[in-house]
């Protein structure tokens, strides 16, 4: 079985492109939000916590990922610390998750700081999906109601496309004038005959 990596800066659409590839049939395991359900996990949650203090807590006295990350993306170190409690659980679920999948020809994982995180060595084929940078902010902006520069301090920990470009198998210009679903049905359509499904 093929693994292959979806990944994409900040605002980029991958999530709606890893939606086009559970259209196609295909699994995809999501790495972020994974991580957000780690989070709420009793020790993870005292861990960060000892971390970064109370003042990320929500009224609920849950975990406030707005709080968190106003913390961490200002501060290099700290989204490090976060990453090192976060990643080595999120990559041991995915290898878990991995073992149900075999009767697939081909398998996704979709994760934002791939090639940041040193993760590209874990798969045998990567999708990278892009779009103009005003494009990307105007959407995390409206998706999470924050301001511009709190997405360009996010922006900042993230490797520029023009980076991710040449090591990535292939690229989705997410646009808006190319259409995401003939893209991915290409690619849909080179990993299946990799996998040696004609």
């Amino acid at each position: 079985m093929i693994l292959a990596g979806l990944t994409g800066n900040i605002g980029s659409g991958k999530t709606t492109v890893s939606r086009l590839f559970t259209m196609f049939g295909v699994p995809v395991y999501h790495a972020d939000e994974k991580g957000k359900q780690f989070l709420g996990h009793d020790e993870v949650k005292e861990q960060v916590i000892s971390l970064f203090g109370r003042g990320i807590l929500g009224n609920g006295q849950e975990i406030d990922r707005k709080k968190l990350a106003a913390v961490v993306f200002g501060d290099k170190e700290k989204l490090s610390k976060l990453n090192e409690i976060i990643h080595p659980m999120v990559r041991a679920d995915f290898r878990q998750w991995v073992d149900k999948q075999k009767g697939h020809p081909y398998a996704i994982q979709e994760v934002a700081i791939l090639f940041e995180s040193g993760l590209a060595g874990d798969f045998d084929k990567i999708v990278l999906v892009t779009a103009p940078e005003s494009l990307r902010i105007g959407r995390v902006c409206k998706r999470d109601g924050v301001d511009e520069e709190s997405v360009r301090q996010r922006i900042r920990h993230q490797w520029s496309e023009e980076d991710k470009i040449p090591l990535s198998d292939y690229v989705i210009q997410n646009n808006e004038s190319s259409l995401l679903i003939d893209q991915a049905a290409v690619i849909h359509r080179q990993l299946l005959k990799d996998a040696g499904v004609t």
